[in-house]
Formats: C-alpha cells, structure tokens, sequence
C-alpha cells in the first residue's frame, strides 16, 4: 500500500551554523524581521548571538520575547498582533518548542484569518505562510522541523494541535553549542520527550517502513547520549548527537503522529502546567507497558535496537523496553507525578479529558477506557 513521507525544511548543521543567519535573510529579500524568544534564551546569551547575526543583514528588527512553557492562545494573538502592525516579512524563533510553536501559530495568523483556536486539527490551514527560520536551543521537541503547533486553550482548559504541512519552518540552524546552557533537568526532560517520539511513533498505527527507519535510529541515538549529556552538559559530542537524533526522529513523527503518551501529556500540561518533557517522561513507562500486548514485535524490536538482552520468550521480551525506560527515567532524575503536584482526587477529572484526545486515533492500542487512564497515572503516581 502506498504512503506519503513529507520533509520540507532546508537544514543547516554544526557549529558556528547561525553564522548563516545573514545570508539566508538576505535570500529572502527581509525587511522587517521579527526574532521570538523566552526569558531562558535571553538569559543564557543566545539571543544576544542571534541578534547581531540578524543586524548584520540590515533589517529592521522587532523582538518579541513574551513566550511562556506550554503558550496560550492569546500569547499567540498578543504576538501576531505587534507582526502585523510591524509589517513582518520573517521570523526567527530561538528556543525550545514553546518558542518554535509560538512562531509557527503567529505566522499562520500573517496570511490567515483569526482566531488561532479555529486550526486546531489536521490540514485546516488555508494559505501559504511567510518564510520561517528556527534555531534550536533544546534537544527534544524537533518542533523545527515539524508540521506541528501544539498550544493551550485556556478556556476549554486543554492542549490541543494542528497540524500542516504549510506551517514547517522554510529553513533550520541547527547549532549543537546552543544547547549546552540547558540545566541537566532540562536536558532530561527534552530529551525524554525525544525518546517518546521516537517509540510512539514506531508503534503508531500509521507508521510506514520510513518512518520507522527515522524512529528506530532517533531511538538509538538518544538512548546512548542522553545520559552522557545529563551527565556532563559540555559533553559536546553527546549534545551534537541529541540535536541531531532530534531532527532524524522529527521526521519520523510528524509523519507517523503519536500516541496515548502525548495524549496524557497534552491533559497534564492544560491543568498543571507541567513541562511538556516531563509529563510525558513520567507516565511513558507505563503507556509502555500498557501497549505492549497490542505490538510486541515493535516492542521486541525496539529493545533490540538499544541492545537489551532478550530471551526468545515473547510474552516476557515484550515488557523489556517498558522496564528499560522506567529504569532510564529514574536514573536521570525524573519525577512522579505526586512530586509534581498531582494528587489521586485529580485522576478522575485528568482520565476524563484524556478520553478526548485526539491522539489517541494514533495509538497502537484502540478503544482505550477511563479504567485505563486511570491505571497508568496511578502508576506514575
């Protein structure tokens, strides 16, 4: 049967790579630029760097520095208005995935009506966008090479998607050095959501043989860096590899999607404001586990691909990836979900708003019950 595989996004690699920031500016013919940013870009210098690469292409340049974990739909309205009364040709996102996100959702704002809640889903965005270049400065979410937005309504009170095609970032500088001021969470954490990239979308219901050749490999290489990046945050060989994996992962997911991880992920973010990387760290050993009578073969293949010793007896080799993680997650510091201010008279509303979740279409595992829910977040509890 015939299947699609889209990558769109002109990557450039390695160190010193923003030093391509002027030239490409420059292709575009740019005349008013808005760079977007957080408050931990700032801080850690790497704004300052990119700011000068931009000013070297003699544009005007707005700064919108305003992005928050997990943005909101009016972080969104709040940005696209100031580009459009700037008159914005292009942006540049710095940061993690809430920085890239935000960018991606204000652009579509440029060339399509508002409000941005309406896109919510696959394929509804209408009009071209304005050219986009994202600069990385985690290992996790490979939100710059994706077709994805992942922002909060804060009215329904839930996180929710689109996803298009017309929304990837034209061209990404993918600088390794950017990455090494992350604090060792931080780096767990993103590159926990990695790791949950690239099993989720092995196992997905739509993965194809590419995509599988992008998870596989993503997987592997996380799984021999992480720790060594955590570890030591000027590792640079192993931080190198993580932004690499990124991108190789990336393009595996947002053509294959996700699943019941990210679906629970999305829930706890909208109520608890839980980073993204952390809440799906949390709960994937156990939607792991869960999973795992659905497709054993992929789990089975997965723990060989990270070298787990397997005995030949399926009903147990198939559980051997859902221990590793849990083993991986709590050597590199990651929390329960009690530690991070979730208590048992919360699951039942989260298990509720789960069942919601449009990911979970994606999920190897279908018909997914509230019972469930319920058994995985008492687990990670």
């Amino acid at each position: 049967m015939a299947s699609e595989f889209f990558v769109r996004s002109n990557v450039v690699f390695g160190k010193e790579a923003v030093k391509e920031l002027p030239k490409i500016l420059e292709e575009y013919h740019a005349k008013n630029v808005m760079v977007v940013y957080d408050a931990g870009v700032k801080m850690a210098g790497i704004s300052t760097k990119v700011l000068e690469e931009v000013e070297k292409a003699n544009v005007k340049v707005t700064i919108f520095d305003g992005v928050i974990p997990n943005p909101t739909n009016e972080v969104v309205e709040e940005a696209a208005e100031i580009a459009r009364k700037e008159n914005i040709d292009v942006f540049v996102a710095v940061g993690g995935g809430s920085s890239i996100d935000l960018t991606k959702a204000v652009n579509i704002l440029m060339t399509n009506p508002g409000p941005i809640g309406q896109y919510g889903g696959i394929g509804l965005v209408k009009e071209a966008v304005l050219p986009l270049i994202a600069i990385p400065t985690t290992a996790g979410t490979s939100s710059e090479i994706t077709n994805v937005v992942a922002l909060t309504d804060t009215k329904a009170v839930c996180k929710y998607v689109i996803i298009d095609n017309k929304i990837v970032a034209d061209k990404v500088i993918a600088d390794p050095e950017f990455t090494k001021t992350m604090p060792p969470s931080v780096t767990a954490a993103t590159g926990m959501d990695a790791i949950t990239h690239a099993v989720e979308s092995y196992i997905s219901n739509m993965a194809t043989p590419l995509t599988e050749y992008h998870s596989l490999k993503g997987l592997q290489i996380f799984y021999k860096n992480l720790p060594k990046a955590v570890a030591n945050g000027n590792d640079m060989e192993a931080r190198e590899q993580m932004m690499l994996g990124c991108i190789i992962a990336g393009f595996g997911f947002s053509n294959a999607n996700l699943g019941l991880v990210h679906g629970i992920a999305h829930t706890l973010s909208a109520h608890f404001h839980l980073a993204h990387g952390m809440a799906n760290a949390t709960v994937l050993p156990y939607v792991m586990e869960y999973n795992a009578d659905s497709c054993p073969e992929k789990m089975i293949e997965l723990a060989k691909a990270i070298d787990l010793q397997t005995t030949g007896n399926a009903e147990e080799d198939k559980f051997l990836l859902s221990k590793e993680l849990l083993k991986l997650t709590k050597s590199l510091g990651i929390k329960s979900l009690s530690e991070q201010g979730i208590k048992e008279e919360n699951l039942n509303m989260l298990a509720d708003d789960v069942l919601k979740e449009p990911v979970l279409n994606f999920n190897p595992k279908q018909n997914v019950t509230k019972e469930d829910v319920l058994s995985i977040l008492r687990k990670a509890l």
